[in-house]
């Protein structure tokens, strides 16, 4: 698919347009920080591009006033008593220092139990919960991925857990293959379904267009809640730059 992606200034803000060949202009404000994306018909010029951003200014400005507002994580030094989140609930970690494999155990709806040999760094321990979460992703999108390649009829060739800075998942249509973050294991197993549906929506529709968003209306409804849920939710700290998660 052809596409042209670049940045221009409208009223102070730092805009990305990305020009594809679609019919529509669409306009976007995504979390962390408020980054403004217009995806543009090839064929409009920037001067109609900063007509459609001057025009959405006021609902641009909420919109990140919403992002600013939103709870973000300190760095995680992965000591006992420090918050972590999986699948929507808060854990407190407890560190246990033994010889033997590196193991995390989810004791009660309360305690996080990492158990790691003496003299781990916590970059080590940090690593250590994130293969944890990578393995606890896996096996719920297995379960997703079989309901769903049958509700929509489509199939899913490959698919992988990654970190991504800008995105919640991504689908490359082409090769029919799906990314999903690896920050999804701490939200709710709805965000997670939400973000595979998406992505795996667009095997159906390329674009985000009007078809797009009936597919997605008909086979789930509540996405849009959904979305706003994921969206709300706190942010784990990362040295993010200036933009992060879409889909």
């Amino acid at each position: 698919m052809n596409t042209d992606v670049r940045h221009i200034k409208v009223s102070g803000l730092s805009v990305e347009v990305v020009r594809k060949d679609i019919k529509n202009l669409h306009l976007g404000v995504y979390p962390p920080n408020g980054r403004v994306r217009v995806a543009a018909p090839l064929s409009v010029s920037d001067d109609a591009v900063r007509l459609a951003v001057i025009g959405k200014l006021g609902w641009i400005r909420r919109q990140r006033e919403k992002f600013e507002a939103q709870p973000r994580q300190s760095k995680r030094e992965m000591v006992s008593g420090e918050s972590h989140f999986f699948q929507g609930h808060r854990y407190r970690i407890r560190v246990v220092y033994q010889d033997g494999p590196a193991t995390v155990v989810l004791r009660n709806m309360r305690t996080m139990e990492i158990k790691v040999r003496p003299g781990t760094s916590a970059e080590q321990r940090l690593k250590v919960i994130e293969r944890w979460y990578r393995d606890q992703l896996k096996a719920i999108i297995l379960g997703l991925l079989e309901k769903w390649q049958s509700l929509l009829g489509v199939k899913v060739a490959h698919w992988g857990i990654k970190k991504m800075k800008t995105k919640w998942g991504s689908c490359n249509v082409d090769a029919s293959r799906i990314w999903l973050n690896l920050e999804l294991a701490k939200k709710p197993v709805q965000c997670l379904e939400y973000v595979l549906v998406h992505e795996m929506v667009h095997l159906m529709e390329r674009h985000h267009n009007d078809r797009f968003t009936a597919l997605m209306d008909r086979y789930l409804p509540q996405w849009r809640m959904v979305r706003d849920e994921l969206n709300r939710a706190p942010l784990g700290h990362e040295d993010w730059g200036a933009e992060r998660f879409k889909s």
